[in-house]
């Protein structure tokens, strides 16, 4: 099965590198998908980015949620090592799904 793909604002991250799953754009893409978080739960992350030439080429990378008692919010824990351009990951990103279907991009608020 295909991980879930969702936005998250990677410069909101907390002091443990964790990234907060709580700005506009990923509400709207949990509401869109109609995903419940919970602990455990895998999800495909990804960020508006652009390649070295200035184009559109976003982040993606793998994440597993857990909730942040200390915030009290939903964080996703990812391996920061790991992520990567859509355009280095192919058609498809880590979670299988393709990353050019313009109804996966991230609404603006």
């Amino acid at each position: 099965m295909n991980q879930p793909r969702v936005y998250a604002d990677f410069q909101n991250a907390d002091a443990k590198g964790r990234l907060r799953l709580n700005c506009i754009g990923t509400v709207k893409d949990l509401a869109r998908q109609q995903i419940q978080l919970q602990p455990g739960l895998s999800l495909t992350l990804y960020s508006d980015d652009a390649d070295a030439q200035g184009h559109e080429d976003e982040l993606q990378v793998a994440g597993t949620v857990e909730y942040s008692a200390e915030e009290q919010c939903w964080v996703a824990l990812i391996d920061w090592t790991a992520s990567r351009h859509a355009s280095e990951l192919g058609a498809n990103g880590p979670s299988g799904a393709a990353t050019s279907d313009p109804t996966m991009k991230r609404e603006l608020a």
